[in-house]
Parts: structure tokens; C-alpha cells; sequence
């Protein structure tokens, strides 16, 4: 009894019409709102124009939403079985990018397919805790806690990792591993495999350092002291700073922000996009921007924990985690407390490949939702 609970994910045969009708549709809204706030900050960066980005990025926004909602009908079962194939799809991208890939942003990480233009790394995200969560579904606890049992697992995540080191991602990379190994944890892997790691990856530092670009090298050093070079490396820093403090309480007013409009403020438009708006809206702004993550993050997780599906359970969590790692990883870097490495704010941030990936993430977590559930699980 105890063994199906791994081996089947535990669904009623729903049609796609009542899949449609139990799809979590406040989630949506929630999303639909990150993304309006997006949209208006891009307008407000282009100076009160739609052009270039806030007009893109909704288009992007409409197709993704449609692709989010389809992923959200499918069949666990199904999702299941491309587990595998995703993750090679994948992969086979990211050696095509180390091939045939074009370069900007500091690094070769962007695949040219003609009508698109991909980053491999970002849709990696997904495809690792696919196949992470597909490995676990096949074991019992008994078996995925011997350390034997996660040499396939570290192999799925070190594999890319390293390929997206090489291009080189420092932001992408960290995602990926830490992705990766939270839903080693979720599994529920024995604590002293993660304190090994740790002091492995401690242990590995120098060398990690040594295949740095110099301008990685020099974001890290300036996040530990920005006023070192003010006016060089820690330009955007200090000036991500400054606009964060003018915001005040209520900000400055929309398209009021003195350091965004005056062109103080670097990256405006990916990185630091969070700055923007709590220049302009304040405090109250960005909190309310980080609420609304909250309950998309809290429906993840709820959704994790009720699953009675093994599968279900670690792709929901796993893909959960990647989208707090999204936003902590990229609030805390424009805000000083971690080191600027180049991770967008999920929907808000300008990009389409960032954005497809969360969209794509969200529809697994809501397919989910609406297979896995509480009230859909039947009972042995």
C-alpha cells in the first residue's frame, strides 16, 4: 500500500473540460498581475512609450499564458513519461549553444533558431527537476537515502551545471545546482550527504574562481566592498542603493524616479527593474510586488505538500523552490546582500526565454494542482 504511493501517481481519469474548470484560476490572476506590474515598469523605463519592451513583453506574456494553461491539462502521466526526453532535449541545446550559440551579456549563451531566440540554460531549470523528480518517483525512501542511489541524480545536475558554467552563467549555474539539490531534499536525502557537499563545494572554490571572466571575479569582490571602485564595478551597486532609499515609503511617482530616468541606474530593464519600481512606488510598492510572489509561491508549496503523488510531490516543490530562488536571488543582489550575477525578476523583468521558463514551471505546478490535490487524491 505504502509502495503505490511512489509508483502511480494517485488521479481520477478527469477530461479536459474539468481539468479546465479545476485549474487554480485566482493563481492566474496572480500571475497576470506580476506581469501587468512588469509591463508598467517597462513603459515607465521607455520613457512613457510601449516601445520597445513593455509591447514585447505582453505579446510574450499572451503566447506563454496560453502555453501555461495547455501544460496545465496534461496528464501527469504523460508529463511523467517526457521526463526524460526533456531533459536530453535540453541538454543536447545547451552543448548546441557551446557550438553554435551567439555571445552577449559577457558570455555565449543564446541559441539563434531563426524565428526564436533561446537561452537552453533557462529552460535546463525545468527539465533537471522533471527528470530529478521522475528518478525519485521510481524509488521508495528505503532506497533514494543510500548514497549510491543519488550518483545518477548529482550526474543530472552537475552535467548542465557545468556546461552553463562554461558559457559562463555564473547566476543560471547557481539556480540549477540549487534547484537541483532541493529536490534532493525533498526526496528526503540524508543531512550528511548536504554537509558534504558543502565542504566539497567549499573545497572547490579556488578552482570555480580561477575559471571566473574577470568582470564575475569583479562583481563578487565589489559585493563584498562596492566602495572600492565607485565610479567601475560598483557603479551599479551604489546607485541601486540610492534609488532604493529616494523611494521612501511611497515613492517618487510613476515615471517620477529621478536615478532610473536620468540614467543613473544600470540594466533598468532586467536586473535592476526591482529598483525602478521601488523608487517610484516605495516600500509599499515593492512589498506589495513581493506579496503577490508569496502566494504564488505558498500555492507551490501547499500544492507540494498535499500531492499524493511522488512525482507530483517533487515536481511542484522543486519547481516552487526555483521560482523563491528567482526572486530572493535577484532582490537580494540589487539590494547588496548577495552579488550582482545576472538573474532576472520572474514576469516582471524584460526577456522571453526567463519568462517561458517560469510560465512553463507554473503550468506543471498547476497540472498538478489539479491531478495531485487533497480533494482529487483518492484514499487507499
Amino acid at each position: 500500500m505504502a509502495r503505490s504511493l511512489y509508483f502511480a501517481p494517485r488521479t481520477f481519469d478527469l477530461s479536459p473540460g474539468q481539468r479546465l474548470r479545476k485549474i487554480n484560476w485566482l493563481m492566474v490572476l496572480t500571475l497576470s498581475a506580476v506581469a501587468g506590474i512588469g509591463f508598467a515598469m517597462l513603459y515607465s523605463v521607455a520613457g512613457g512609450s510601449w516601445d520597445p519592451w513593455a509591447k514585447n513583453q505582453a505579446i510574450r506574456f499572451g503566447f506563454a499564458l496560453v502555453i501555461m494553461i495547455g501544460i496545465a491539462l496534461l496528464d501527469l502521466k504523460w508529463l511523467m513519461g517526457l521526463a526524460y526526453p526533456a531533459y536530453a532535449g535540453a541538454l543536447v541545446l545547451l552543448v548546441l549553444v557551446e557550438l553554435l550559440g551567439s555571445s552577449g551579456m559577457g558570455g555565449q549563451r543564446w541559441l539563434d533558431l531563426g524565428l526564436i531566440r533561446i537561452q537552453p540554460s533557462e529552460i535546463m531549470k525545468v527539465a533537471v527537476v522533471l527528470a530529478l523528480a521522475k528518478y525519485f518517483h521510481t524509488l521508495t525512501p528505503e532506497t533514494y537515502r543510500h548514497y549510491k542511489h543519488l550518483i545518477i541524480p548529482v550526474l543530472l545536475i552537475a552535467i548542465p551545471t557545468a556546461l552553463v558554467m562554461h558559457q559562463p552563467d555564473l547566476g543560471t549555474a547557481a539556480l540549477l545546482a540549487l534547484g537541483g539539490l532541493g529536490v534532493i531534499f525533498l526526496a528526503g536525502a540524508r543531512a550528511w550527504i548536504f554537509w558534504a557537499g558543502i565542504i566539497g563545494g567549499l573545497g572547490a572554490v579556488p578552482f570555480i574562481w580561477r575559471r571566473l571572466m574577470d568582470y564575475q571575479q569583479d562583481r563578487i569582490l565589489t559585493f563584498l566592498n562596492p566602495e572600492s571602485d565607485p565610479l567601475g564595478a560598483g557603479y551599479q551597486i551604489i546607485q541601486s542603493k540610492i534609488a532604493l532609499g529616494s523611494g521612501g515609503l511611497f515613492g517618487k511617482g510613476f515615471m517620477q524616479g529621478t536615478q532610473s530616468h536620468l540614467n543613473f541606474l544600470p540594466e533598468m530593464k532586467t536586473d535592476f527593474i526591482f529598483t525602478v519600481l521601488a523608487e517610484e512606488f516605495g516600500l509599499a510598492g515593492g512589498l506589495t510586488l513581493i506579496s503577490l510572489y508569496v502566494i504564488l509561491l505558498l500555492y507551490g508549496l501547499y500544492i507540494s505538500v498535499s500531492c499524493r503523488s511522488q512525482f507530483g510531490r517533487m515536481l511542484a516543490g522543486g519547481l516552487t523552490f526555483i521560482l523563491f530562488l528567482y526572486v530572493f536571488i535577484n532582490i537580494g543582489m540589487v539590494t547588496g546582500l548577495l552579488p550582482v550575477v545576472g538573474v532576472p525578476l520572474p514576469l516582471v523583468s524584460y526577456g522571453g526565454s526567463a519568462m517561458l521558463t517560469v510560465m512553463i514551471a507554473y503550468g506543471l505546478i498547476l497540472s498538478v494542482g489539479v491531478q495531485c490535490g487533497v480533494n482529487l487524491a483518492r484514499k487507499d
